[in-house]
C-alpha cells in the first residue's frame, strides 16, 4: 500500500534546487553577487536558462540595465560564501571584496565570472517576465567555462561530479549524493559476459 498523503498549502515545494551565485555588473565598482535557488533550464536549442529575482534586490536593476548575468555553480567549498552572499545586500557590501572572490571578465559578456566557481554560465537576457513576487529573467547561454580539474585526464570528458556541487532543499544546503545510474540506465541492455569453459 502506498503511504498516506498529507495535504499542504500551495507553495514552492519543488526540491532540491540548484544553489548558484549570480554575478552581474559592467564596472568593478558595481560588480555584485546574488545567491539564487530559483534557477533552472528552459531549452536546449537555443540554450536558455532562467533566474527569478525580486525587483527589490540590488542586483535586479543591474541585470535589467546591462542585460547580462553569469550563473556560477557552487561547490562544497564555496557553500559558506554563497550563503553569506544570500543574506547580505550589495547596497551595503561589495561582495567580491568582502569574500575575496576573484572577478574575471566573461568571454562573451561584460559581467564578471567568479574564478573560484567550478562552472560559469554566461548569459544574455532575452526577456524579462513579471510573475508576482519575482520577475523571470530568461537568459540565452552564450558561453560556458569550467575548471580544467573537472575533465577526465584520459578521456577529456567533463565529469561534473568532480565539482562537489551543492543543492538547496527546504532551507538547507546538501551535498550531492552517490551516482545511482545514468540517463537511460533503466532500459539499457545488459551484456552477458560468459567465460568459455576449457
Amino acid at each position: 500500500m502506498p503511504e498516506r498523503k498529507r495535504l499542504l498549502q500551495p507553495g514552492n515545494m519543488l526540491n532540491p534546487t540548484p544553489v548558484v551565485m549570480v554575478s552581474c555588473g559592467s564596472t568593478v565598482d558595481e560588480y555584485n553577487i546574488i545567491t539564487i535557488a530559483w534557477t533552472g533550464t528552459l531549452c536546449s536549442d537555443p540554450p536558455l536558462c532562467y533566474i527569478a529575482v525580486r525587483p527589490s534586490r540590488h542586483s535586479y536593476d543591474i541585470i535589467k540595465r546591462t542585460g547580462e548575468f553569469v550563473i556560477n555553480l557552487v561547490s562544497h567549498e564555496l557553500a559558506p560564501i554563497a550563503d553569506w552572499c544570500g543574506v547580505r545586500s550589495g547596497k551595503q557590501y561589495h561582495k567580491f571584496l568582502e569574500t575575496n572572490l576573484t572577478p574575471v571578465h566573461g568571454s562573451k559578456v561584460v559581467a564578471p565570472i567568479i574564478a573560484e566557481s567550478p562552472v560559469n554560465i554566461e548569459c544574455s537576457v532575452r526577456n524579462v517576465v513579471p510573475l508576482g513576487a519575482h520577475d523571470l529573467f530568461i537568459g540565452e547561454v552564450v558561453a560556458v567555462q569550467a575548471h580544467e580539474s573537472l575533465f577526465n585526464p584520459k578521456t577529456d570528458a567533463l565529469e561534473l561530479q568532480r565539482a562537489q556541487l551543492v543543492s538547496y532543499s527546504h532551507g538547507h544546503y546538501y551535498e550531492l549524493g552517490r551516482i545511482i545510474g545514468k540517463f537511460g540506465f533503466s532500459v539499457e541492455k545488459k551484456t552477458n559476459k560468459c567465460k568459455s569453459k576449457k
